[in-house]
């Protein structure tokens, strides 16, 4: 299971029903020691607005760039994750293009747990060809993220136990952000390091009971991220992309995906995700853990040059695929052009 937070728990807990198996993920950040595995959200229409991934990518597309995107996970399952973001980019400096700033606003729930962040990420980006076309952006981002548990949802086979609050508790975490992002017309490359702020001792999510002062702490994520642009024909190009998400405790996550562009108006592909395995890494001693995650269709269409809309669909290929109906995700994106700028080329990446 990635791109949540997982781990152990310290005490069993006892969840009735099928439907309540989705609390077992929310538990699973319970315990006081770190946690083993991924945790940052992920979303399959990042490719859109990577923003969400890379602060450097703020004022790529030169213009000012809203989106929205609702993300409904692992359906039909009591609990189960649902997101929500917000979020605009663009130029500070029109002419010049220097200067890229983004704000982002996002809600998260899973089960008890909750996280609402509010981030704003600034890019200075440097020309590197005379005709403009070639850019390499560094960016840094800063944001609060308050995070909540409610642990009068919880079931303990021993009630009072001291490893799980009692009631409503929430904490709120700063945390800053880095990247570098390179684009042309036909390729792009970034990288970047989210959780900067993940090792700090005042930095642990949540503090509650005697014993227990560290029961929630965040991990540095680590993003790479490209991809291309193929020209098939006059009116058909190919755009694939892949995406290596890594927090050195956890499994690696890969996801490989490709777009075909009809008319640069209507966008259909899909994307495959799945674990790989590095190096060793503890949380894999005696384990035989599938590397399995989910296969996605994506489709993208733009009702004129301002706004578009894109929907994917996620079957999970482990066990969740039996028992949930699929992850749904939907985004909406708003162009706020300027007439009496130009753009070079049109923004693919």
């Amino acid at each position: 299971m990635y791109g949540r937070a997982t781990g152990h728990i310290k005490k069993a807990m006892k969840i009735k029903g099928i439907n309540k198996l989705i609390l077992v993920v929310a538990l699973l950040c319970c315990e006081a020691t770190p946690v083993l595995a991924q945790q940052n959200i992920q979303f399959t229409q990042y490719i859109f607005n990577s923003l969400s991934v890379n602060p450097a990518y703020a004022g790529y597309k030169e213009e000012w760039f809203a989106q929205m995107a609702l993300r409904s996970q692992w359906t039909g399952i009591q609990g189960a994750p649902k997101t929500g973001q917000i979020s605009i980019d663009g130029v500070l400096d029109p002419y010049t293009k220097r200067m890229g700033l983004g704000v982002q606003i996002t809600a998260d729930k899973l089960g008890p747990q909750s996280a609402n962040s509010a981030y704003v990420n600034y890019a200075y980006r440097i020309r590197l060809d005379d005709e403009d076309t070639k850019r390499l952006s560094f960016g840094i981002g800063v944001g609060l993220t308050q995070y909540g548990l409610d642990g009068s949802m919880l079931n303990p086979v021993d009630n009072g136990d001291q490893s799980l609050p009692i009631g409503k508790i929430s904490n709120l975490v700063p945390d800053a952000r880095f990247g570098v992002y390179y684009s042309s017309p036909k390729f792009y490359i970034g990288a970047s390091v989210m959780d900067l702020f993940s090792r700090s001792y005042d930095n642990a999510i949540f503090r509650w009971s005697d014993g227990t002062n560290e029961n929630i702490r965040r991990q540095r994520h680590f993003y790479l991220i490209t991809g291309m642009l193929v020209d098939l024909n006059d009116d058909t190009k190919l755009r694939p992309s892949i995406m290596v998400k890594e927090d050195f405790k956890g499994p690696t996550s890969l996801d490989v995906g490709a777009m075909v562009i009809f008319g640069g108006k209507v966008w259909l592909g899909g994307a495959y995700r799945t674990g790989v395995k590095t190096w060793n890494k503890k949380y894999a001693d005696g384990q035989d853990l599938s590397q399995l995650n989910s296969i996605s269709g994506i489709a993208q269409f733009y009702v004129d040059k301002r706004l578009r809309i894109g929907y994917s669909y996620d079957y999970a290929l482990s066990k969740f695929g039996s028992i949930s109906n699929g992850t749904h995700e939907i985004t909406l994106g708003l162009t706020f052009p300027r007439k009496d700028i130009r753009l070079l080329s049109p923004r693919f990446f």
